[in-house]
C-alpha cells in the first residue's frame, strides 16, 4: 500500500491485516453509513484518496497532522480533534437513515420498520444500499452479531444455548454459523 489516505471498501465480514514490521497505522474507521456521508460514495478497493477528491473534511489535513505527531497520544489527540471538527452526524447522515438506523438497532422488525419511518419498504432498502452498501437485513444480523460478543465479553460463565436464545436465534448452530459469516469467529471464542 502506498502511504497517504487511503479508502477502502465496505466490508461485511470481518478480516485480519498484515502489516510490515515496524510499520505504523493510524486511521478512522467509519460505519459504512459514515463514510458514504463524509465521502459520497463506496469503494470497490482499496484506492489512494487524491488532495481534489476530499470534499472538505480535510483528510489530507489530519494524514499530515498525524504523519508529523511524535507519539501515540499525539496521534490520537489530534484524530479526536478533527473528528470533533468534522463528524457531526446531522450534517452527514440523513434524518430518514437516522430514523431507520435506530429503529434497526432497537430490534424492532424489518417488517414493521415502514410503519415507525414513514418510508415504503422499498425506500427503506434504497436508502440502506445507497448510504451502507448492504440490504436492512444484513445490517441487523451484524448488529445481533455485535450485541452478542459484547455479551459474551462481559457475562464468562453463561451457556452458548441460552445466549442463542436469548438473543433470537433458532439454536446455539445458527448462532454459530452467524459468527463464522460475520465475524469469523465462533462465539466459544469470544468466552
Amino acid at each position: 500500500m502506498p502511504e497517504g489516505v487511503i479508502m477502502l471498501p465496505t466490508k461485511k465480514t470481518a478480516e485480519n491485516i498484515v502489516m510490515a514490521p515496524g510499520a505504523e497505522l493510524a486511521g478512522i474507521r467509519f460505519l459504512p453509513a459514515v463514510g458514504y456521508g463524509v465521502l459520497g460514495c463506496h469503494y470497490d478497493r482499496a484506492t489512494l484518496l487524491l488532495p481534489e477528491q476530499d470534499q472538505g473534511y480535510g483528510l489530507h489535513s489530519i494524514y499530515n497532522k498525524l504523519t508529523e505527531a511524535i507519539d501515540a497520544d499525539s496521534r490520537i489527540e489530534a484524530l479526536y480533534r478533527w473528528a470533533a471538527t468534522n463528524l457531526t452526524t446531522n450534517k452527514i447522515v440523513p434524518g430518514t437513515l437516522a430514523a431507520v438506523l435506530r429503529s434497526v438497532e432497537r430490534n424492532q422488525s424489518l417488517g414493521k420498520l415502514d410503519h415507525s419511518v414513514e418510508l415504503s419498504q422499498r425506500q427503506i432498502e434504497r436508502i440502506f444500499k445507497q448510504w451502507l452498501d448492504m440490504t436492512p437485513k444484513h445490517y441487523q444480523r451484524i448488529l445481533r452479531v455485535k450485541k452478542v460478543i459484547d455479551f459474551l465479553k462481559t457475562h464468562e460463565a453463561v451457556g452458548l444455548a441460552d445466549v442463542a436464545q436469548q438473543f433470537g436465534f433458532s439454536d446455539q448452530a445458527h448462532m454459530t454459523r452467524e459468527f463464522r459469516a460475520i465475524a469469523c469467529v465462533t462465539p466459544g471464542s469470544i468466552q
